[in-house]
């Protein structure tokens, strides 16, 4: 019996580990999706538009903690849709399989009907391109295209796949085995040194971001060594969940434009430890904490791809090595004696979170002070819940009056990219069926890729999505205010929107609909309760309360 490339690919698929494959069907991969009928261990997740699918295997390169998410998309237009989840994948840092559809190779190089060079397009925005010509290549493309995403700088990687070759014969090719993961560990020389830098400071904070979101022993361990060496640890850019929120080493959350009180505080530490944290523009406040090139305290940059150390920030211990290792190194050794004042550190920081983040709230003479919303999802987030967002201003909301604790999951584009929070939502409820999934995004991301309502029903996905409808792009609208005072700026930010309750239901979903904070209680608590299908909370806004810590006058 024969087995064609598709068959093939599919098996390699498997053999590495894919079990979700996110797409929407095209005619440029029918080769592979006709095979995957025949490999059981593979399930086909159809969405209703490539910037879904995409980012449906983002997440869920995300939940399964290093293993890279698989996206399956056709030639051309199909690509160009899927942009921003492999934006958000690379910039994220999040393992992505992409596969291609090209056209047949007969006909490359000619303009043929949606023929793109991906070498050249995908250039700046995933970490390799690998053409399959030949049918010994395919598996062997598979084997590379999966180590590549889940080794040292996590990111997408895509296998382009001509029409042709995936129905040529590949009879007798051997299935390429999975590669071993490279995971360097620290240097001894250094983990003394970094021990010493600890035990010294009077002032330290750790921060703790995505190479750290891993299997939950390391994140035990992070806590346990928080604990045993008094060390103040701060969460970054959507990442809230890797540090409990309630801990009294919790130093506050670093995300975009942390709160002039507790930065103010954080700007006078004498030792900062980026554990697994690339530091971007966004946790370093605009690249002045630490400053860039050279930061005003000294810096212990810790991320396992060497090339991303020293890029921008001048480390005074670089550590190329799995943060998680490193943990594991630090509680190998005897705790240091706890430094004068650096209880007092702690508290000082951790209180200063605890204020920031009390549930207080002042009724909105437009619409729900989105605020109240999120102190009642705070209230009814399960124990093993995930929470996804999308991007805007609203999230302001969600990051200040939403706390985490382990075992809960969040999911977002760090890199800021609107439409994320439904699909995410969808993978999540399709990773982990049964489980509390809450996605909240705002009036523009949700018809953006609202749409994968869809593909929510016809899966068996049951995520509830808050709609925070203020009726306008409101952080376009406050950057606008903000840069050009007492200019109009609704022609280019104000919205005309549906209802978004009907909208769901629309879909099959259930439709509920909050218009002011007495409403916020019992619609919660109808829409969080279990259920077979999607829930849509249609949230009437505030647009003045711009964000969770301004209000613009009325």
């Amino acid at each position: 019996m024969t087995r064609s490339v598709g068959r093939l690919v599919a098996e390699s698929l498997a053999a590495q580990g894919a079990d979700l494959l996110f797409c929407v069907p095209g005619e440029s991969f029918l080769g592979l999706t006709d095979a995957l009928g025949d490999v059981p261990a593979l399930k086909l997740v159809v969405c209703r538009h490539e910037g879904g699918a995409a980012y449906m295997a983002a997440a869920d390169g995300r939940m399964r903690t290093g293993r890279a998410g698989v996206c399956m998309v056709s030639r051309g237009p199909g690509v160009s849709n899927a942009m921003i989840g492999l934006h958000t994948a690379f910039h994220d840092a999040i393992p992505m399989v992409l596969l291609i559809g090209q056209v047949e190779r007969r006909d490359r190089g000619r303009g043929a009907l949606q023929e793109q060079v991906y070498e050249k397009y995908l250039a700046d925005t995933v970490k390799a391109v690998i053409p399959v010509d030949m049918p010994h290549q395919a598996s062997e493309a598979i084997a590379r295209a999966f180590h590549l995403a889940e080794s040292g700088t996590p990111g997408p990687v895509a296998v382009v796949l001509p029409e042709d070759v995936l129905d040529e014969d590949a009879t007798g090719i051997a299935l390429a085995k999975p590669r071993p993961r490279a995971v360097p560990g620290p240097a001894p020389a250094q983990v003394e040194d970094l021990a010493r830098r600890l035990a010294s400071a009077q002032r330290p904070v750790v921060l703790v971001g995505g190479a750290m979101d891993g299997p939950p022993q390391g994140l035990a361990d992070l806590r346990r060594l928080a604990e045993e060496w008094s060390l103040p640890v701060a969460p970054t850019h959507r990442r809230p969940h890797l540090f409990d929120s309630h801990h009294p080493n919790y130093a506050g959350y670093i995300g975009n434009r942390v709160q002039p009180t507790l930065m103010s505080a954080l700007r006078e530490a004498d030792l900062l430890v980026a554990l697994g944290e690339r530091m971007t523009d966004v946790v370093s406040q605009s690249y002045t904490w630490p400053s860039a090139p050279d930061p005003q305290m000294p810096l212990v940059h810790v991320w396992p791809d060497p090339s991303e150390l020293n890029r921008v920030f001048r480390a005074d211990l670089p550590m190329a090595c799995d943060p998680a290792q490193l943990v594991a190194a630090l509680l190998a050794r005897k705790p240091p004696p706890n430094p004068a004042g650096r209880a007092g550190w702690i508290a000082r920081l951790h209180g200063l979170h605890r204020d920031l983040t009390a549930p207080r709230w002042d009724p909105a003479p437009d619409g729900v002070n989105f605020s109240a919303v999120c102190i009642g999802v705070a209230e009814r987030l399960a124990a093993d819940a995930v929470l996804t967002t999308d991007a805007g201003n609203f999230t302001s909301f969600v990051h200040r009056h939403i706390p985490f604790r382990p075992g809960q999951i969040f999911l977002g584009s760090a890199v800021g990219g609107m439409g994320a929070g439904m699909p995410m939502a969808v993978a999540a409820s399709i990773r982990h069926p049964g489980r509390q999934v809450i996605a909240v995004v705002g009036d523009g991301g949700a018809l953006m890729t609202g749409n994968e309502l869809a593909t929510a029903m016809r899966h068996g996905a049951a995520p509830v999505l808050l709609v925070s409808d203020n009726r306008t792009y409101g952080s376009i609208g406050m950057h606008h205010a903000n840069r050009y005072p007492g200019r109009n700026y609704a022609d280019a930010a104000d919205l005309v929107n549906p209802d978004f309750a009907a909208w769901g239901r629309a879909f099959g979903a259930e439709g509920f609909t909050i218009r002011s904070e007495a409403d916020i209680a019992p619609v919660l608590d109808a829409a969080l309760a279990p259920r077979q299908v999607p829930a849509v909370v249609h949230v009437h806004a505030s647009a003045l309360q711009v964000t969770a810590w301004r209000r613009l006058k009325g």
